[in-house]
């Protein structure tokens, strides 16, 4: 699969000055970067999201979900920033703050992403900015000058990205999570809907800030363990924190993994709110369908999945292949709830 923002970022890439210690923030692989590596070598790369982060570390490169704070005075930074724009803005400032004087700083975002957008914030922060459109993509740098730097929006942007209280204060989230700033209507439904029966030891499927898990713990007496699974890993922060009151009656483990890989473990039942979007915009019913395969297989016989999903993403089959009961819980605001039992072995 082609990548055409991180095509476009290595096109700039190779116009700066040689870098020593160059840091890529929201690091992704491909064909660019792999002929940057095999004549620089491999740069200190940051990436939160585990599917891109495997693909990473299976090309042999040390990947970190988030670089600390101590991290900085790199001479090159390169970031191909999210279309969430309070977000791509966070990360602006934090491939400031990781940057030494001088150094070169080059960002490369799609157009139908947001480049039009995020050049403009560039801009504004930095002061100044060269660029380049290629591959429907555009990549804009700058060698960093403190003196032109806008420290106020800098920390104003900082501000509005850090984690913050929702939902009446119930929920602890942040910009670029799914659903950051409220409860998913779809999530809720299937809370509404959820067995008080379910016990014993239970897996959250794209776990996200943990509201799901959250209604589990609080409705569900019998569950003992609960595990919740998620690709981004600074969602899984945020759980941390969101599920510490039930910690004294449950045990949880919170796994940054690409679901879509398999599970390690066997469950008594299974609670998801499967994503049907990787990093674009269009359906990707095949990744909630993996979210489904990957229950199937982790879950005892006699095991149950509980699902939502949009009305009309094609689900049913893949239920039907590998559970012996379907049913449909709730019908209504555009979403399904269905309850799936595994059969015996």
């Amino acid at each position: 699969m082609t990548d055409p923002a991180l095509e476009t970022l290595f096109l700039a890439v190779a116009e700066a000055p040689p870098a020593r210690r160059p840091l890529f923030l929201r690091a992704r692989d491909g064909v660019a970067f792999a002929l940057w590596r095999a004549t620089h070598g491999k740069p200190v790369c940051e990436q939160g999201f585990k599917p891109h982060a495997d693909v990473l570390m299976q090309a042999g490169i040390d990947v970190v979900s988030r670089v600390g704070d101590k991290a900085n005075g790199f001479d090159q930074v390169w970031l191909l920033p999210p279309r969430q724009r309070v977000e791509s803005r966070a990360d602006l400032v934090r491939a400031l703050r990781r940057a030494a004087p001088g150094a070169r700083i080059v960002a490369s975002v799609a157009n139908d992403e947001g480049a039009r957008s995020a050049e403009s914030d560039f801009k504004a922060l930095f002061g100044a900015a060269g660029s380049l459109s290629k591959h429907r993509c555009r990549a804009f740098w700058t060698d960093l000058d403190p003196a032109r730097v806008d420290t106020t929006l800098a920390d104003a942007w900082t501000d509005a990205a850090a984690p913050q209280r929702i939902a009446d204060g119930r929920y602890l989230s942040r910009p670029g999570v799914f659903a950051w700033d409220r409860i998913d209507a779809a999530s809720a439904l299937l809370a509404a809907h959820l067995p008080v029966d379910l016990a014993g030891h239970g897996a959250d499927l794209g776990s996200g800030y943990g509201y799901l898990a959250s209604e589990v713990a609080r409705r569900c007496a019998g569950v003992a363990a609960l595990d919740l699974y998620e690709a981004q890993a600074m969602a899984l922060d945020l759980a941390r924190e969101n599920l510490a009151e039930y910690a004294p009656r449950i045990a949880f483990d919170f796994r940054w993994h690409d679901v879509a890989r398999g599970l390690s473990r066997r469950y008594d039942f299974v609670v998801t709110n499967p994503p049907f979007h990787a990093t674009g915009r269009a359906d990707l019913p095949e990744l909630g369908q993996a979210f489904v395969r990957a229950a199937a297989a982790a879950l005892r016989p006699g095991g149950r999945l509980l699902l939502v999903a949009n009305r009309h993403l094609p689900y049913e089959r893949t239920l039907a292949e590998h559970f012996a009961t379907r049913d449909v819980l709730a019908d209504e605001q555009g979403f399904k709830v269905i309850g799936a039992t595994k059969g015996a072995a």
